[in-house]
C-alpha cells in the first residue's frame, strides 16, 4: 500500500490527461461496502485528472486492504462455483444492463449532464447508444464467442486434432474515467461478464453523479455475488491496487497507468491501459473543405467539448492552405454553437475547476497567448472556454507537449505535407490519427508511416464505434484493445487444447534413438508424404 500510495502522490505538476497542483480544497467521498456505508474527509492540493482522483488523501482511510481482500476472496468462491462461466449467466446479466439502460435512461442523461453538462442528444450517442450497441451485439454474438475454435494439426501429432477454448481470467478490476463516464464504465464491463468473469468496477470520482448512479443501479439491476461496484477516490482506488486481480482493464492517463501497471507487476497480473495521446489532424489542401470542418469540429468540440482521448488535439496544413482551413471552421463554428458560442447549450462544460485552470494556463502561456486567431473567450464561474484555435504556437510549448483535453486546438503549419510526418512521429505514439485526403497515395503513406491506436481517413472519432474493429493504444497510449469481440478477448485466456487417441502410438518418438528413426521422424517433421512413406519403408 505505501509503495503504491506514494507513487500516486509523486509529480503531481506533470500532466498528460491531466495531473497538477491546484489550491487546498476539500474532498468528501463515501464509499459502500456490503451494504455499509463508510465516509471520510480528505484536505488535498494534488488532483490527478483521469481516474485516480483531484485530491492527495491525507485522511485515516476507511476502505483498507482487509476489505479489499474480503471484497476479492467473496467474488473468487463465486467465480470458483462455476456460476459466471455458464452461458446462461452471462446472457442473464447482458440482459439486466440492456433492461438498466432501457428503462433508466433518463437518470443517466441527468447524471451526465450534473458531472459535465452533456447535451441531451450528445449523452444519447456517445455514452447510452454505444453502451447499448456493445450490449446488443454480444447479447447477439456470445454463443459464437464462447465455442472452441478448431484449428488444424500437424504431420507429427497424426492422429489428433486441437481447438482454442476461450476459458474467463476470474475476478477483474475496471478502473473507468470521468470523460465518457457510462460509456467507460460499462463498455469494459460488458466484456468482462461476457467472458464469464467476476468484476469490480471503480467508476471515477471525478464524475460524482455518473459514479453513484452505476453503484446504485448496477447494485440494483445485477448479481451482486459476481459483479460489485467500489466508489471512492485515491485511496480507494490505492487499496484495489494492493490486491491481486487476475486482470485490471484501466481507462485514463499514462502517469497513472504507469503507476497501475507498477502496482499490478507485483501480483504478475496483466492489464489493459486505454491511455490517451495528442492526437494529430492532417489535412490536404485537395479536401471538401466545409464537410472537413464539420467532422474536425464534431470531433472535437462537439465531442465532449474536446475533453476526448480520441479527439483532435491537433492539426497540420501547409502555411498556404491554413488561413482557409481557419476560415472554414470558423463559419462551421458559428453554424454550431452561435456568435456567442459562450451561450450554446451544445457544448458540454469543463469538468471542474482544477481543468479549467490547466487549460487556462496551456492558453495563457506567453509564447502562446498571441497566437489566439479564433475564440479565446473564457468564464470560469461557468467552467467554460469558447472554441479557440491558435496558429502556429512553438512546439515546446506546453499546448504542444500535454494532451490539451479541452477546446483548444492548434494548427501548426508546414512547407510540405509530407512533413508532417516527421512532426508527429517525434511525438509519443496517439491512439488516434487523421488524415483529410483526396490523394490515394498520400493515404497510403500515411497509415503506412504514422503509428497509432487507429486512424482515420476522411473522419474523426466515428472508427470508435465500428465494432469489428479493436479499440486500443500503442506505446504510450496504451496497451491491449477491446470493443465487440476484442473485449471477449480481453477478459479471456485463450487455452490451447490437442486430442489424441491411444491408436496410432509410433516407436518412432521413443528411445532407443537410432539411425532409422531419426530419418522417420526427420521426414515426419518435414510433412512430405512422399519421404515419410519413403522413410517408413526403409528407401532412405
Amino acid at each position: 500500500m505505501k509503495i503504491v500510495s506514494a507513487a500516486l502522490f509523486k509529480d503531481c505538476t506533470t500532466s498528460i490527461v491531466g495531473v497538477g497542483l491546484g489550491g487546498i480544497i476539500t474532498y468528501r467521498h463515501t464509499y459502500k461496502f456490503n451494504q455499509v456505508r463508510f465516509s471520510g474527509s480528505v484536505r488535498s492540493s494534488c488532483y490527478c485528472c483521469a481516474t485516480l482522483s483531484s485530491t492527495m488523501e491525507k485522511a485515516k482511510q476507511t476502505f483498507d486492504v482487509d476489505n479489499a481482500a474480503v471484497l476479492v476472496n467473496e467474488l473468487r468462491k463465486t467465480f470458483s462455483s462455476g456460476k459466471t462461466k455458464s452461458y446462461e449467466w452471462r446472457m442473464s446479466q447482458l440482459e439486466c444492463i440492456s433492461k438498466m439502460i432501457d428503462e433508466k435512461e433518463k437518470e443517466i442523461i441527468d447524471a451526465l449532464h450534473e458531472d459535465l453538462s452533456k447535451p441531451e442528444l450528445e449523452a444519447f450517442l456517445s455514452e447510452i447508444s454505444m453502451t447499448k450497441s456493445s450490449c446488443k451485439l454480444a447479447l447477439k454474438e456470445l454463443k459464437r464467442w464462447m465455442m472452441p475454435k478448431k484449428v488444424e494439426t500437424s504431420m507429427a501429432t497424426y492422429p489428433s486434432s486441437a481447438e482454442i477454448v476461450s476459458e474467463p481470467l476470474g475476478v477483474v478490476l475496471v478502473i473507468s474515467t470521468w470523460n465518457f463516464p457510462f460509456l467507460l464504465s460499462l463498455d469494459p464491463v460488458i466484456g468482462a461478464i461476457a467472458a464469464g468473469n467476476a468484476v469490480v468496477l471503480k467508476p471515477s470520482e471525478i464524475a460524482p453523479a455518473t459514479s453513484s448512479l452505476l453503484a446504485r443501479l448496477l447494485g440494483e439491476y445485477m448479481d451482486k455475488s459476481a459483479i460489485r461496484v467500489v466508489e471512492g477516490a485515491i485511496a480507494e482506488t490505492s487499496t484495489l491496487l494492493e490486491v491481486k486481480w487476475d486482470k485490471i482493464f484501466f481507462t485514463g492517463g499514462a502517469r497513472v497507468g504507469r503507476i497501475v501497471m507498477a502496482a499490478a507487476a507485483k501480483h504478475l497480473t496483466p492489464v489493459t491501459l486505454e491511455l490517451g495521446g495528442k492526437c494529430p489532424a492532417v489535412v490536404d489542401s485537395n479536401v471538401d473543405l466545409e464537410v472537413t470542418a464539420r467532422r474536425i469540429i464534431a470531433g472535437k468540440w462537439a465531442c465532449n467539448n474536446g475533453q476526448a482521448c480520441i479527439g483532435v488535439d491537433y492539426i497540420i496544413a501547409t502555411k498556404e492552405f491554413a488561413p482557409k482551413l481557419i476560415d472554414a471552421l470558423r463559419s462551421v463554428l458559428e453554424e454550431f454553437f452561435g456568435k456567442d458560442p459562450m451561450e450554446s447549450k451544445d457544448r458540454s462544460r469543463i469538468v471542474d475547476s482544477f481543468h479549467y485552470k490547466r487549460l487556462i494556463n496551456l492558453l495563457d502561456e506567453d509564447k502562446v497567448s498571441d497566437k489566439v486567431v479564433v475564440g479565446g473567450q473564457r468564464n470560469e464561474s461557468q467552467l467554460q472556454i469558447a472554441p479557440t484555435i491558435l496558429l502556429d504556437v512553438p512546439e515546446d510549448s506546453l499546448i504542444m507537449q500535454e494532451e490539451i483535453f479541452g477546446p483548444l486546438l492548434p494548427i501548426i503549419t508546414v512547407e510540405k505535407l509530407e512533413d508532417s510526418f516527421d512532426m508527429i512521429n517525434r511525438k509519443p505514439k496517439a491512439l488516434a490519427a487523421y488524415l483529410f485526403s483526396d490523394d490515394e497515395q498520400f493515404k497510403t503513406k500515411f497509415v503506412q508511416n504514422i503509428s497509432a491506436g487507429g486512424i482515420a481517413i476522411n473522419d474523426t472519432v466515428l472508427q470508435l464505434t465500428v465494432l469489428s474493429l479493436p479499440f486500443g493504444g500503442v506505446g504510450e497510449s496504451g496497451m491491449g484493445s477491446y470493443h465487440g469481440e476484442f473485449s471477449f478477448d480481453a477478459f479471456s485466456h485463450k487455452k490451447a487444447v490437442l486430442y489424441r487417441s491411444f491408436a496410432g502410438d509410433s516407436p518412432t518418438r521413443y528411445p532407443p534413438y537410432t539411425p532409422a528413426k531419426e530419418k522417420q521422424m526427420k521426414a515426419l517433421l518435414s510433412g512430405n508424404l512422399l519421404n515419410i512413406i519413403l522413410a517408413l519403408l526403409g528407401l532412405i
